[in-house]
């Protein structure tokens, strides 16, 4: 059921006091509720003694680190949105985070306006946010390209290419993590509900038709995170 921020409940668990205080302002600046644990024990505890809405969990916190807080957290609730905050930059952790159930990942340090945009997507996926509240992006810039997502048009000045449903819904995806890994399994999951083997090769194919669409511009890139998922860049 659709709720408003100011009904939002978020653990954030993090053991560094004065990025902990900094994120926890920062989201209750912005109308979310939220409550600050500093190690994983203390983050488990609380976890389950109250509702949340999402999980917000550093990777390395003393007594529990993230993933084994993240762990009993998704046998206690499987449904729960979970995002890691971590210092670390290695992609074998990364997939580990994704295989436990982690619906993004953010690497520290990190600009708050991304963190924000990040779970208000999320939000906005699972649908725990009423549309009045959720911010709705409806053009993107890619490059030399203009997205209207709207009226599913992807613009060049050379040409303009008129997408199907499904290739907006998958470019939207890609832009909302733009310079950063959209997750294979979320994408699959948010789009064709399930993400079995027959559905991953259909994605594939997706994909493939928007890096031709894309082709115009040369510095635009879907890059395949082999076992993680897909980033859409622009390098120049």
């Amino acid at each position: 059921m659709s709720k408003e921020v100011k009904d939002i409940q978020i653990l954030l668990a993090e053991d560094d006091n004065n990025l902990g205080f900094v994120v926890q302002d920062n989201l209750k600046s912005n109308g979310f509720k939220v409550t600050l644990c500093e190690d994983g024990e203390q983050a488990l505890k609380t976890f389950a003694a109250h509702h949340f809405d999402l999980c917000i969990l550093d990777v390395m916190m003393p007594k529990k680190d993230g993933f084994e807080v993240a762990t009993t957290i998704r046998e206690i609730n499987k449904d729960v949105p979970i995002v890691f905050l971590t210092a670390k930059n290695m992609q074998a952790d990364k997939v580990k985070g994704f295989m436990l159930g982690a619906d993004d990942y953010i690497t520290k340090p990190f600009d708050f306006q991304e963190l924000l945009l990040r779970v208000e997507a999320i939000l906005k996926r699972c649908k725990l946010l009423s549309e009045t509240e959720e911010e709705i992006i409806e053009n993107y810039t890619i490059g030399t390209y203009q997205f209207d997502v709207k009226n599913q048009i992807l613009t060049h000045p050379k040409k303009e290419i008129k997408l199907t449903k499904k290739e907006t819904r998958i470019l939207t995806f890609l832009c909302e993590h733009f310079n950063d890994v959209a997750p294979r399994e979320l994408i699959l999951k948010n789009i064709w509900g399930t993400d079995d083997y027959f559905t991953g090769r259909s994605m594939d194919v997706f994909i493939s038709k928007l890096r031709k669409y894309l082709s115009e511009d040369e510095h635009i890139q879907i890059n395949n995170i082999h076992g993680v998922g897909f980033k859409l860049e622009v390098k120049i």
